[in-house]
């Protein structure tokens, strides 16, 4: 399992999670920020634990994002 931590306080919702992992990323149209689907929010962090296939495309994510706000934890 791989650990995707994400600091959503923090999205300016430039769009480039979504564009590097579809099928763990949406943006919200409620703010325009993007959700990590599948996290659980713990205070202002969301978490999601998922499988090693999806390392590198949330991988990809982690390095896209002009914040630096995802961090993808767990790659043995």
């Amino acid at each position: 399992m791989i650990q995707i931590i994400f600091h959503r306080h923090k999205c300016i919702g430039c769009n480039a999670c979504t564009e590097s992992a579809p099928g763990r990323w949406r943006m919200s149209h409620k703010d325009g920020k993007s959700n990590l689907i599948g996290s659980v929010q713990k205070k202002r962090v969301h978490i999601a634990k998922v499988g090693y296939d999806e390392y590198e495309a949330n991988l990809e994510a982690s390095r896209n994002c002009p914040a630096g706000i995802i961090e993808v934890n767990g790659q043995d």
